[in-house]
């Protein structure tokens, strides 16, 4: 492979890792991609002598692209925290509230759910009365509780508790009332906070040191009441994105006095809901027990065992236990006494019978809603559909394959690169051929375009925020379901699993659902890892393409996926490789690149060229390639909230969602923009927290998205941050061209063969297993 004319050699830096002592910030790569205010001003950590960390990354609120697993959860997860939230820091007031006072659409969907909405409510009603030991738990976290005391006991065999039959799935909701003609829940905006509560929290904040700039976000995690709760209980500081033990443990000092101590049960519970929600940030739905009380310990916590008891009481957390029973002489009562939520008290005792998670309720909810929903699909579909005709019809061997099991199940995976899109196509053509109402969601709008022209009518195609919100598809039946017998995900690893729990249960019984995707590319920006946990879990039919992705990109990226990095033959400079010394000179080719070599070479536009880089900040982050690339592609004042007419952007209408726009004109009424075709105004108050210069994007900006080139920047400290899947999605962005900006020697490479995917922890896949699923395939 050889550099474009005119290229010459250097090497680039990005952003640094996380601290790696403690569960991940708010921001850091993962679920929902939320910026945070950073709350560098808020007070000191307290005396208590807190476990040491190392410096967080220079934009740690945005996020750098590494990975973090369960054992190590204080790295950056595998979700990129540009996309969705407000970039206020704690010495400047944020324009509105922080990503907390916002809901993504999935979330906002989720609660408008009529069965869930009542879940939740029954569980707040039960965590607001007295709460006895152990008597603070509902539904599955009650059952587990009994089920570990009684097999830690010795009372129970675990037996008794895991080789009993799986429950029937969950019958399909009440139709709502006849009253009002059913219609598509749309995302809440956040409410506005009051004067009062604002100048009550800050008066709060001053008290305690900190910074009067975290009272709009106070009142948007903490509620109307924040003033009152933040008096009464200090750490509920840690519930505002960016706000971080040692600060809350100062604010709490600042307000309690002396008595405040390490162990406070109030600080000890916040603690555990901290870890949990940072976890949830990397992509995990739950974390080990063990390791967050290793997590807590190093946060000064005498003892980890009690203040995991007790946030299990409170409702903080819940309680799961997952795995297979342990051998017979790993459970006899000789290996000492374990308290009520199966966590030992003896340090003689070397293992837990079973793996135990604790969990936040919302995921808990959204994944056992989600595999009863994927269960009720499996379980009511109409199994004697006659497709043969169609199947014959199709372009192709693997296309045939998919319409035939389709027609014979209600839930299909599907998988394949980027070629074998043209099987969904395929699939969604013969349904329709066949009178069915059958349609096709993607992540994104260029996918959706993508699509539409993979099937030849833009009727057939939505993106899932489109069809989720109502702005796009058939609407709703007299169910209050989606008027749809087939339904095909496309993209479907970009599904976290509350958006995941949404769209299944907007599906009516006997609905089809097609989940497909490159098993290959980075996971979700939410919680959860629902295509890989189905996939895992065989519980339905499986279809793997035999479709190749064409071309020296196409090999490139396929070599990529099996773990090597092969020079492919490029005649026609389809991939080249334009190595650097350091990052001022990869950012120099970066734009030398974009500006004239390849328009140049390829007849490619600029607009039409693709940057995409490891980490947001750092010399050649995504913050300095934009503006680099602005001062030579669109140079002006940035009238507009520093922006001007033209300017590439991303906008962030919730966390989690990035959409590529171009800025057309600001007014009155906010900054106009042009996303994919579609006008779009961002009001004044939210252009600084939800739109960024969009010429460089991160690669899980860029998932589910191509361009005519890509151009991929790794700066010489961009090592930690690459793994198999990052290299793999970030190379298979440019559609006729691929150019790599290298310098990281041996680390690419080494990125692709060594480092896989981090693992989530999710507990989607053994529920799936557990259901009866009779059309699974192994």
């Amino acid at each position: 492979m050889t550099a474009l004319p005119g290229e010459t050699p250097g090497t680039v830096g990005t952003d640094t890792p996380q601290d790696t002592v403690s569960p991940p910030e708010a921001g850091a790569e993962g679920p929902e991609h939320a910026e945070a205010p950073d709350a560098s001003d808020a007070p000191a950590a307290p005396d208590a002598p807190d476990a040491p960390e190392q410096p967080d990354a220079p934009d740690a609120p945005e996020g750098t692209e590494s990975s973090g697993t369960p054992a190590d959860v204080d790295k950056d997860a595998e979700g990129d925290a540009e996309d969705g939230g407000a970039e206020a820091t704690a010495d400047a007031a944020p324009a509105e509230a922080a990503p907390a006072a916002e809901l993504s659409e999935a979330q906002a969907e989720l609660a408008a759910q009529r069965e869930l909405r009542e879940r939740i409510e029954k569980r707040k009603a039960e965590k607001a009365a007295p709460i006895a030991a152990g008597t603070g738990l509902s539904g599955t976290a009650a059952d587990l509780l009994a089920a570990v005391r009684a097999v830690e006991s010795g009372e129970k065999a675990g037996t008794a508790f895991f080789d009993s039959p799986a429950p029937a799935p969950a019958a399909r909701r009440p139709a709502p009332a006849a009253a009002q003609p059913p219609r598509a829940p749309a995302a809440p905006t956040a409410q506005a906070a009051s004067p009062e509560a604002l100048d009550a929290v800050r008066a709060v904040l001053v008290e305690g040191g900190a910074p009067e700039a975290l009272a709009r976000p106070a009142v948007g995690a903490l509620g109307e009441q924040a003033a009152e709760l933040l008096r009464t209980d200090p750490w509920q500081l840690l519930a505002v994105p960016g706000v971080r033990p040692e600060q809350a443990d100062g604010f709490a000092r600042a307000l309690l006095g002396p008595e405040c101590g390490p162990d406070d049960g109030r600080r000890t519970s916040a603690l555990v809901g901290w870890l949990l929600e940072r976890a949830a940030l990397q992509g995990h739905t739950a974390l080990d027990a063990q390791t967050v009380r290793a997590a807590l310990a190093e946060r000064a916590v005498g003892d980890p065992d009690a203040a995991v008891r007790d946030a299990v009481e409170e409702g903080v957390a819940l309680l799961f236990q997952e795995g297979d029973e342990p051998a017979p002489d790993d459970t006899g009562a000789e290996d000492g006494e374990a308290d009520e939520a199966g966590l030992a008290q003896d340090a003689d005792v070397a293992r837990e019978p079973v793996q135990v998670l604790l969990g936040l309720d919302r995921y808990a909810l959204a994944e056992e809603s989600l595999a009863d929903g994927l269960a009720r699909l499996v379980n009511a579909c109409e199994k004697a559909a006659d497709w043969t005709e169609a199947a014959a019809a199709a372009p192709s061997p693997s296309a045939a394959e998919l319409i035939r099991t389709t027609a014979a199940a209600g839930l299909v995976a599907h998988s394949g690169g980027e070629a074998a899109r043209a099987e969904p196509a395929a699939l969604i053509a013969a349904a329709r051929g066949l009178g069915l109402r059958a349609l096709g969601a993607t992540h994104s709008e260029d996918g959706r375009r993508r699509l539409a022209a993979a099937t030849g009518d833009p009727d057939t195609a939505v993106t899932l925020a489109g069809l989720l919100s109502g702005a796009q598809g058939p609407g709703r039946d007299e169910d209050g379901a989606l008027a749809l017998d087939l339904l095909v995900v496309l993209d479907a690893p970009q599904l976290d699993v509350e958006g995941a729990a949404v769209l299944v249960e907007a599906l009516a019984d006997g609905a089809r659902l097609v989940l497909s995707g490159d098993p290959g590319v980075l996971g979700s920006a939410g919680a959860g890892r629902v295509f890989a946990d189905v996939l895992a879990s065989h519980a339905c039919p499986q279809v793997v393409s035999r479709t190749p992705d064409p071309g020296p990109i196409g090999e490139l990226v396929s070599g990529i996926g099996i773990g090597e990095l092969h020079q492919v033959d490029a005649p026609g400079k389809e991939v080249v490789i334009v190595p650097v010394r350091d990052a001022g000179e990869a950012v120099h080719r970066t734009v030398q690149l974009v500006a004239d070599s390849v328009p140049r070479a390829f007849s490619i536009p600029a607009d039409e060229t693709q940057v995409i880089t490891v980490g947001h900040g750092g010399a050649a982050g995504t913050r300095a390639l934009n503006e680099a690339l602005k001062q030579r592609l669109n140079p002006g004042p940035g009238r507009f909230g520093g922006f001007d007419p033209g300017d590439r952007v991303v906008h962030v209408p919730a966390p989690g969602r990035a959409v590529p726009g171009v800025v057309r004109s600001a007014d009155a009424e906010g900054l106009r923009l042009d996303c994919g075709g579609v006008p779009v105004v961002v009001p004044q108050e939210r252009v600084e927290s939800s739109v960024r210069h969009g010429w460089a994007l991160s690669a899980h900006q860029a998932a589910g998205m191509r361009w005519p080139a890509a151009v991929v920047v790794l700066p010489g400290d961009a090592a930690q941050g690459l793994s198999r899947p990052w290299v793999y999605t970030a190379f298979g962005r440019g559609e006729r061209h691929l150019s790599v900006v290298h310098g990281v020697d041996q680390a690419l490479p080494h990125a692709v063969a060594q480092v896989p995917a981090q693992e989530r922890t999710t507990r989607l896949r053994p529920l799936l297993e557990a259901l009866a699923t009779p059309d699974a395939s192994s």
